[in-house]
């Protein structure tokens, strides 16, 4: 049976912890290392014209086109937060193509902008298109609690019960009230839940303390779950990267 080998990764915007080194270059060869076949990133920068002054070897691309370049073929960017030297949002790179693709509203507050990318996937090995959610939430616990009613309601109104469907990112659920709600509401189920028994502890990077980001399934059995941290990783983001093998229900 084919397995699927999907990523999720909060980038930090290529910048290493507290802003003080690009890193992106390096973010670039730990994603090819994971050779995963979608990817879900988390602040990823489309446009920073000081950065792009600041360091000698920014991507002139934007931050997803730079990533895919020659690896995934795919690529869907929803730009959320804009501000005056640029702006940056969720990304899905994919060796598979996309067939469609909307970026949604979802902020909670005028002050934290939030949106959730949703991808249709043709994969050979399904038997109907592959929805792909790539999500950020917010900071504070009522604003998310809105968002995940206006994300289970956009589940019910766009993605067919029997479609596949994996929903990744960085949920900021630090107190980890989701896996339940989306499990009765919606039957995801989150990957390490469900090889290990709770979600994986992924931020900071340095010494993982709180289980912020998380890959959820629909319509898949797990064979693996990996969270991705220690030398070759801690000098990036201030989050682990998360990976999952998963196959066909």
């Amino acid at each position: 049976m084919p397995v699927l080998h999907v990523a999720s990764y909060n980038i930090h915007k290529g910048l290493s912890f507290f802003n003080r080194r690009m890193v992106v270059h390096e973010v670039k060869d730990r994603l090819r290392d994971l050779n995963a076949d979608i990817v879900f990133l988390q602040e990823v920068q489309g446009l920073h014209a000081g950065r792009a002054e600041r360091f000698q070897d920014w991507p002139s691309q934007p931050q997803h086109e730079f990533l895919a370049g020659g690896v995934w073929t795919d690529t869907a960017y929803g730009k959320n937060a804009v501000y005056d030297h640029g702006h940056h949002g969720n990304a899905i790179l994919a060796r598979y193509p996309i067939l469609r693709w909307d970026n949604v509203d979802i902020s909670a507050h005028a002050f934290e902008s939030r949106g959730l990318l949703h991808c249709e996937l043709a994969v050979p090995s399904l038997d109907q298109p592959l929805h792909a959610i790539c999500l950020h939430l917010a900071l504070n616990e009522q604003g998310r609690r809105q968002q995940v009613l206006r994300i289970s309601q956009h589940i019910r109104d766009l993605v067919p019960d029997d479609a596949p469907l994996i929903m990744a990112g960085d949920f900021n659920d630090w107190r980890q009230r989701m896996p339940s709600y989306l499990a009765q509401e919606l039957g995801l189920r989150e990957v390490f839940e469900s090889t290990q028994g709770r979600p994986a502890l992924s931020f900071p990077a340095v010494l993982p303390m709180f289980a912020l980001d998380r890959i959820y399934v629909r319509g898949f059995q797990v064979a693996s779950a990996r969270v991705h941290h220690g030398s070759a990783w801690r000098r990036l983001s201030d989050h682990a990267a998360l990976t999952a093998r998963l196959m066909p229900a």
